[in-house]
Parts: structure tokens; sequence; C-alpha cells
């Protein structure tokens, strides 16, 4: 094994675990040993609105236990009313548990919740969003906590005066998370202490809204997170499995393990609201913006209101002296919204970039052209000055990267064979963040050193990187530090959310290891709470842009996107090759939500027909033909110690909208309902 000196930071270790995770020894959630494990199975109420009445086991059923609301114990209230299960009659979504079967095996589990029989009185429900609907109403705040709605100037004034505008609506569908490794909990009762081994994304954060639903002090709850196979923010809170798991390993005296069958993922964990959104664009005849005005609709649960935050995203992108934003919501007899990966800039910039490229295309203007002679000088609202804004220079060096210059601007110019080619551009940008964090540092007997923090890898690759900033910190190599990450009891971490976990994590294990250098003592912590409290929230984002070039089948319709390339402004980044491949990771997924993934509502019986994926389609192997991102040298001290930004989420931001551009200038056809399907475009080519 080669020694990795002091400077490890920004060199392209490999991931510490892999080769436990490609021989199989790595344990995920559902794959812990318990002596005398019994295997629960989540029934699901069939209808979208109602009330449960009662349930019938069969007696013949090899049941240890059928839970409902009519024998479940008791909670305690959630400020999640989604962890609230078992506790009411009232159903409020297609999908809902209602029901828990515990058995001996996993096979006994599944058939005794197959014959249960539930007597449910159905009422009338409504599932479809749609932009004139009755219910709509603006929330008080957004995601995660921003004015739902923004204005300066006057907007109506400034495009009833503009020489050129776009009036323009875009659609997203449903979209969900799917992660490799469906949500699973492991949960042992040992009096009155819980041990979850429990697939999240925020270990500490689990364990304490765990132990408040069952009145309990955080400390009774002890929750393991060794290795988790994905989660684009369906697991950054507690889910209805863990509680759901210890219900039923209280009532059966015995280790339950409770793993969600994939369809399940498509109700009971969240996903990406639909939304439609609409974009004004006023300008001057030399592309100067002079009003932007972009509204977005969304639907959340009669449960609870999830407020995904689609237009806060422009606030932050082009200058115009006159600008609004706004969002709305319906309550809908669905499962509730959550956290998707770029939650809100993902489906926003869709409808912003495409907009511009409809603008760019009315100007006779150059795409990236428009989007320079718009780039603001501070933040667009409240004037905040950018810690660092790259963006033009991510354009300007992705172009010459990606060939850009010479392109002709015409739509349906460029034909080989049966195929039309055409490419587009899509600006991207994500917020970069830092949440309180700390960290414990022990120098070992053997000379090496402990690090322990109580983060989650969700196989970003963070396990590697904080050993990389320990390394630096400590000047020792790397082979002398052992990280230690995914348990409750570790000290205190930050969800792996928001781009924010390395920035987070790292200034804190920084700390920590500066200490215990600096003191030459045996133990150090840091706590990053006062530091992070103390910093301006404002002008602080990463950039990027995307490039796409695809053909499109001039017979069939069919869309393959040739090249897809990103290049990214993202602070100093931390290891190339686990950077590489989440960029990489995220263009994939925002190629799938132009071109694939799509939740396909039933709305008599107010559920998603395609939920598996055999249906729910999303990017394979063959799809990705060529693909590359790439990265300036930039560093920005303001943000945190390392000079990092996040970079976990900005691939799937505009990455759709270059594809969907890319689409226009190959056929003229201009798609704005998500995704983009062959049907459509054999239709637009009929009429």
């Amino acid at each position: 094994m080669t020694t990795t000196l002091p400077g490890a930071v920004g060199t392209p270790l490999a991931r510490l675990e892999g080769p436990e995770k490609v021989t199989g020894a790595a344990r995920y959630a559902a794959e812990y040993r318990q002596d005398g494990i019994a295997y629960a199975w989540v029934v699901q109420s069939p209808v979208p609105r109602g009330r449960l009445n009662a349930v019938l086991a069969d007696p013949t059923a090899d049941a240890l236990a059928v839970l409902w609301h009519g024998n479940a114990p008791r909670l305690e209230p959630a400020d999640d009313p989604e962890l609230a299960v078992l506790q009411s009659d009232r159903i409020s979504y297609r999908g809902q548990p209602v029901a828990l079967v515990v058995a001996d095996t996993l096979e006994a589990a599944r058939r005794a919740a197959q014959v249960l029989r539930l007597d449910i009185t159905p009422e009338d429900h409504d599932a479809r969003l749609r932009a004139d609907h009755p219910g709509l109403y603006t929330p008080e705040t957004v995601n995660p906590g921003f004015p739902a709605e923004s204005a300066a100037g006057d907007v109506e004034r400034a495009l009833a005066a503009a020489p050129v505008t776009v009036d323009v609506t875009y659609s997203t569908p449903a979209l969900h998370n799917n992660p490799m490794e469906p949500h699973a909990t492991i949960a042992r009762w040992n009096g009155d202490d819980l041990v979850l081994y429990d697939s999240n994304q925020h270990p500490s954060g689990v364990a304490e809204t765990v132990a408040a639903v069952f009145g309990l002090e955080p400390a009774q709850v002890h929750v393991v997170t060794e290795h988790v196979g994905g989660g684009f923010g369906s697991k950054g809170t507690a889910r209805p499995n863990a509680v759901l798991a210890a219900l039923a390993a209280r009532v059966v005296g015995r280790p339950v393990k409770l793993a969600l069958p994939r369809q399940a993922m498509f109700s009971v964990v969240g996903h990406r609201t639909p939304t439609i959104q609409r974009v004004r664009l006023g300008a001057e005849r030399d592309g100067t913006l002079t009003a932007i005005d972009h509204q977005a609709i969304g639907h959340t649960s009669r449960l609870f209101e999830f407020a995904e935050q689609t237009a806060v995203v422009t606030r932050h992108m082009y200058a115009a002296p006159n600008r609004r934003t706004g969002h709305r919501l319906v309550r809908l007899d669905m499962p509730t919204p959550r956290w998707m990966r770029a939650p809100g800039e993902a489906p926003g910039m869709v409808a912003l970039e495409c907009a511009l490229d409809e603008l760019a295309e009315a100007l006779g203007l150059d795409p990236i052209e428009l989007r320079v002679r718009n780039e603001p000088g501070a933040e667009p609202e409240g004037g905040t000055p950018f810690t660092s804004r790259h963006y033009v220079e991510c354009l300007r060096a992705g172009a010459e990267r990606f060939g850009w210059a010479g392109r002709d601007p015409r739509p349906r110019q460029r034909r080989e064979g049966d195929w039309w080619i055409g490419t587009g551009v899509a600006g991207a940008t994500y917020p970069t963040m830092a949440q309180p964090s700390t960290a414990r540092a022990r120098a070992r007997a053997d000379g090496g050193f402990e690090v322990a923090i109580g983060a989650a890898d969700l196989g970003t690759g963070a396990r590697t990187i904080l050993t990389q900033i320990a390394a630096d910190a400590l000047g020792v190599p790397v082979e002398r530090v052992r990280i230690r990450i995914g348990d409750s009891t570790l000290p205190k971490a930050s969800v792996a959310g928001g781009s924010s976990g390395s920035a987070s994590w790292g200034w804190a294990v920084t700390g920590a290891c500066r200490r215990l250098r600096e003191t030459g003592g045996d133990e150090a912590t840091f706590d990053t709470t006062e530091l992070v409290e103390r910093q301006e929230k404002e002008g602080r984002h990463a950039f990027g842009a995307h490039f796409a070039e695809v053909r499109v089948d001039a017979v069939t319709g069919e869309v393959r996107v040739s090249r897809l390339f990103g290049m990214y402004a993202a602070g100093r980044i931390l290891n190339p090759r686990t950077a590489r491949s989440q960029f990489l990771g995220g263009m994939i997924m925002g190629m799938g939500m132009a071109l694939h993934e799509e939740g396909v509502l039933d709305e008599a019986i107010g559920a998603w027909v395609n939920h598996d994926l055999a249906e729910y389609h999303i990017p394979a192997h063959a799809d990705v033909e060529s693909i590359d991102a790439a990265w300036l040298d930039e560093r920005d001290e303001q943000i945190n110690p390392m000079g990092s930004k996040g970079i976990g989420e900005i691939g799937i931001v505009g990455s759709p909208a270059a594809i969907v551009n890319a689409v226009w200038h190959a056929t003229g056809v201009r798609v704005r309902d998500l995704p983009v399907r062959l049907d459509k475009l054999l239709t637009a080519w009929s009429q």
C-alpha cells in the first residue's frame, strides 16, 4: 500500500471502504445478525382517503402479531404526522401504512399480510395537481424557511414596456428518489433502551426523533448507520419504517427486521412534488433583462405541509431591476412530498433555463451570451456580495471544452441519416451551506489517531474525504487516521443533505485535529455551532454550466444524449475521484429527469401506477454514451477552513434544461412538460 503523505486533500484517494463493499463485508441496515429475529411486513391502504374500521386476520396465518390502530401501543405526538403510525383510523393517501404483520419468517409475514382483510369506509378523494385548483394557497414559507414570495420593482409595467418578452409554462412530474438500498430497519429493545440499525442520512437526528415518539431520552436510542446505499434526501429524517420496527419489537419482545419493498418506496418515504411553473421574461433588444417573474405551483399532503422552494433559485441567478417569485400549494390526498436531490433548484432551473433559451431564440442571440449579459455583480435580491462567483467562467471554459463555437443557432439544421442533431446549454447553481457539527480527535497508543463524528456516508465518499481532511490537519499520512462515523453515540453531526456534509463535518474535524495537535493532549473536541451561526447566509453558492448534444430519430422520435458535459466552480475539490463521481451521478439523474422519469398518476385510484423500476424508467448504461465533468480551480476561504463548496447536488441542477434545449435545437420542438418522450415529439411533428 502506497503511503499518502500530508497534503492528502486534493488527491484522488480511493474509497477506504471500497474493498469491504465489493467483497460483501460492508453491512447495511438489514444485514446485522440478531438472535431470535422476527420479520415485519407493512400493510398499505388500498384507498387514497377514508377510515379503517377493523382489521380481520386469517387465524390460519402464521403471524406473531398483527398491529393496527385498534391495538397498537400509543405513541407520543410527533412533529411529523407521518410518524404517528397505526394511531388513527384516518387514511390520508393510498399506500399509507394501516397495519403491520410480524412473523418468524419474511415469507410468513408477507403471506399473512396478503390475506389480511381490511374493513374500510372509502371517501371521495382529490389527487391531481392543476393550475386552476380552487384549493391553491400561498404558504407562509417554503423550505427550509425562505419567504414564499419576493418582489422588487414593477414587474407588470416592465413586461408591458419590454421590446421582447417570453411567457411560458413548464411542468415537471412527480419524481421518486429510489436509492439502491430501500429503507430498512432492525429494531431491538434492551429493557427501556432501543437500538436501531437503520438506513438514514442523520443518525443523531433519527435517534432524537424516535426517542420523542416513544417518550424516551435521546440517549436511550442508539442508531447505527455504518453504510447507506444512497438516499437522495429520502432518508434525511426518520421515516415510518423505523417507528414501525420499534413498535413491533416492543410488542413481540424480539428484534424485528423491516425492509420496505421497492413498491413502497413510491408512497411511504416521499417524492418530489410535481410542479407547474410560469416564467415571464422581459428584455431589451440587446438581451438585457428588465423583468423576471417566476411563479411555481406544487402539491402537499393532507397530513403535513411540505413546500418545495422551486422558484427560490431564480432569486440568485440573473440581474433584472424588476423581479418577482412566488409559490402556491394545494393539499391533496397524496403522500407527503419530501426532500429529493437539489429540492427546489432541480425543477426550478428547468423552467428558468428553458425560458432563457426561448428568450435567446426570440432575440436572435447566442444563449451563452444572453446569460453573460445578465450576470449580476451581487445577489440580485438584497445586494449581498458573493463570496465567489465564477459562473461566466464556467460558461466560457465549458463552451470551449464542449466545442460550442460555430454552432448554428437555428433549429433543425443538422442531420446525419435518420438523426436530427442539436446542442443546448443551461446554467447551474446550488447554495453553499454549513451546519453545526462536533468532532472528536484522539491520539492512540500505537501512534495513530481516531477521529469520530456522527456523520453518515451515503456512498458519496464522505468517510474517505474526512480521513484526508483529518490527516492534513494532524500532519500525518492517512494510514495513521481511523475515522468513525455512522453512529448516534458519536459527537453530533448535521444531516447528510443540502450538499453540506463535507463542509460541515470537515470544519469540525479540522478544528478537533488542529486543537489536538496544538495542545499535545490525548483528546480534543471541536463544536462549530457558534462559528456557523455567525456566518452570513446569503451570497454563498456553487455555480456551473451544462452542455448537451442530443440526436433525435426523425422516424421514431427516439432521443439519445450523445454528449453531456458539466463545468463547475465549486470551491476547493477535496478529492477529484469522488467529486467526479458526484458530478456525473447528478448529471445522469438530470438526464433521467429530462427524458425518462415520471410518476404516472391514475387519478381514479390516487396512486402512481408505475411503482417499480420496471416501469419507472431511469437511465441505464446504454443511455449514457459520453459524459464528463471538469472544474475551475476555485478556493473560497470565507466558506469554511477547507475552502470547499458542496458538490452532491449541482449536477442535477440545469442538466435537464440543457438536454431539453438541445432537443429543441435538434427538432424545432419545444417540449414544456417533462419528460421529453417520443410521443410528444411525434405529435408535434404531425401537427
